[in-house]
């Protein structure tokens, strides 16, 4: 970094500094200052608040939750320098909270997301059915400008899925790629030194081809996880599955292509699906709602820090770096990583 992005760092722990003597001063003026002070240290990381997106009986409510962007787990996107994103865990602990409270009748999933982690993904597709089948919880999908693969995947399961006619969904199928530079290296006279266990150890290793062998054995990884989607597919929407199979080849589809396939029911926008949960299931007078981090000092921090690099390249390329691993792994995904 250069002379600027150090002192723009010095003047985003300056603010911090401020902010903190701030709060600590206004605490100073109330009865029990200590115990204030150990409450905000104290608070938990997983609290959040709600936010009411339209009045109406609180004991009746329709909870807005949002999957935008890549689904997986990189930590926090709340941490230090982390860019404003999709946050696995946080987005867990909405499902669970959906789960645990009562007052909770319905649930609007707003999914923009190319997909994501087999894993993570599987994770969101476990719980949300969880809550349907324990809870009796049902689960309305708004798809934005993309759900793709993984964010089909998570979608699946719902009782009803809306879609734009400008939504691009679909992208059923799994991938998982690595980069072969072995001869690039070679032509530049770079030696690759390999130390390992096993002879498959370093399978999918940018230096070398893969073996047939290995190819075998990755691709019966990937057949299975693909069988697992078209299954949760079959189930979400009974389907049979060579009706599944006819559009589960990886293609992309619009939303007028999806609701024709079987894969979505309505075309309508976020207000759309609202009145539709509020019509199906008796809720008029429910009370809308969406869930938000709360103001911790981690928050806090987070939110100065971002407000000063967030459009800055190399800062972000520093979130990348604390946060990104680049193994290569099975994917729910439709375009690059």
């Amino acid at each position: 970094m250069n002379t600027k992005r150090w002192i723009a760092l010095g003047a985003a722990a300056l603010l911090l500094g401020i902010s903190l003597v701030v709060n600590m001063a206004s605490l100073a003026f109330s009865n029990d200052w200590s115990s204030s002070f150990e409450e905000m240290l104290a608070m938990p990381e997983s609290e959040f608040t709600e936010t009411i997106l339209e009045e109406g009986n609180m004991d009746e409510k329709i909870a807005v939750l949002t999957v935008d962007g890549v689904i997986q787990d990189t930590g926090s996107a709340n941490s230090l320098f982390g860019a404003v994103g999709y946050d696995h865990q946080f987005f867990m602990n909405q499902l669970q909270m959906i789960k645990e409270d009562e007052t909770v009748k319905a649930v609007v999933l707003q999914v923009n997301s190319p997909g994501g982690g087999v894993v993570e993904s599987a994770q969101i597709y476990d719980k949300i059915v969880e809550i349907q089948e324990e809870v009796g919880v049902p689960f309305y999908v708004s798809m934005g400008s993309m759900a793709a693969s993984g964010g089909y995947y998570i979608s699946a399961p719902a009782d009803k899925i809306f879609v734009n006619k400008e939504t691009l969904t679909g992208s059923i199928g799994v991938i998982m790629e690595s980069i072969n530079y072995g001869d690039l290296a070679e032509k530049y006279g770079i030696d690759f030194v390999t130390i390992k266990t096993g002879p498959y150890k370093d399978i999918m290793s940018p230096t070398r081809d893969m073996t047939e062998d290995e190819r075998a054995m990755l691709q019966e990884m990937i057949n299975d996880s693909y069988e697992s989607f078209v299954d949760i597919i079959e189930d979400g929407r009974g389907m049979t599955e060579a009706e599944v199979k006819a559009v589960a080849d990886g293609r992309i589809m619009n939303g007028r292509q999806a609701i024709e396939a079987g894969l979505a029911d309505e075309t309508g926008y976020l207000e759309d699906v609202i009145a539709a949960v509020r019509t199906d299931f008796d809720l008029s007078n429910a009370q809308v709602i969406e869930y938000g981090y709360s103001q911790d000092l981690a928050s806090l921090f987070s939110l100065k820090a971002q407000s000063l690099f967030g459009g800055n390249i190399e800062n972000q390329l520093i979130g990348k770096l604390l946060s990104d691993y680049h193994a290569p792994r099975m994917m729910y995904i439709y375009g690059e990583k």
